[in-house]
């Protein structure tokens, strides 16, 4: 449940605060704050990164993250992963949240930082069934091997010594990590990416303008974000789940 409990009178963005790898960067009412590979926030030397790729600005009192690229998309998502935007080239999103964080990737990287804002437009809360002792984000039943296959391809994100910057391995590193053919591997990224497509996750469907790198780090960006894996499955990759669940996903 979400409840708006800013003054919608007050027209002046009160500061943010964006941290990346560790540093913080203050942003002023006024600003206009870039993000890229030569940007006030210069991500990376990434060739595959847009000069300026995302940029931050104040209008109307509140604060608006913009996608000024032309390839790139971006993941934002609210503290408890609940909220979940895909932001496209030429896409603009209101900052609403105190706290929200931004996940892209650029070739086989994967970055990420955190926008604070002082606004308390929304407070956002979970409702938790007391009964069930766990709060569902959206509903995504994943079988042993399917967990498997999102971990192996987010273990570089989740085993991230500083939040910033993570890896995605290729499907055969990938593959390898979890002793399967690349036929099987294959078989399980279909079906793990239709799944999520058929509750309307962007992005993973592919198509001729659509590369299978591009989908593996659209898959990355989803799950880390709204919580579907964590550093506790990390165990997962030590296990066979091969004869477990070879009959429950094909």
């Amino acid at each position: 449940m979400r409840t708006v409990s800013a003054d919608l009178t007050d027209t002046t963005a009160k500061p943010l605060t964006v941290e990346y790898c560790g540093e913080i960067y203050t942003v002023t009412a006024g600003d206009e704050f870039e993000i890229g590979r030569e940007a006030d926030l210069s991500i990376d030397d990434n060739p595959y990164l847009h000069r300026r790729f995302l940029t931050l600005s104040s209008d109307f009192g509140m604060w608006w993250l913009s996608n000024v690229g032309t390839l790139l998309t971006a993941t934002v998502t609210d503290a408890s992963g609940t909220m979940q935007a895909w932001l496209a080239p030429g896409a603009k999103l209101p900052i609403v949240f105190q706290t929200v964080h931004v996940m892209f990737s650029a070739g086989a990287t994967t970055y990420d930082f955190t926008i604070s804002s002082e606004h308390d437009w929304f407070n956002t809360s979970v409702a938790v069934d007391a009964n069930r002792g766990s709060t569902t984000i959206l509903p995504v039943t994943l079988t042993t091997s399917q967990r498997q296959l999102v971990v192996a391809l987010a273990e570089g994100v989740l085993t991230q010594s500083v939040p910033g910057r993570g890896t995605i391995p290729t499907s055969a590193e990938a593959a390898a990590r979890l002793g399967w053919s690349m036929t099987t591997f294959n078989r399980k990224l279909d079906n793990v990416c239709d799944k999520l497509d058929k509750l309307g996750v962007e992005g993973l469907r592919g198509g001729r303008d659509r590369l299978a790198t591009n989908r593996r780090a659209r898959l990355v960006e989803y799950a880390v974000t709204t919580r579907l894996v964590g550093v506790e499955d990390l165990a997962l990759l030590d296990r066979n789940a091969e004869r477990e669940d070879a009959a429950e996903d094909g």
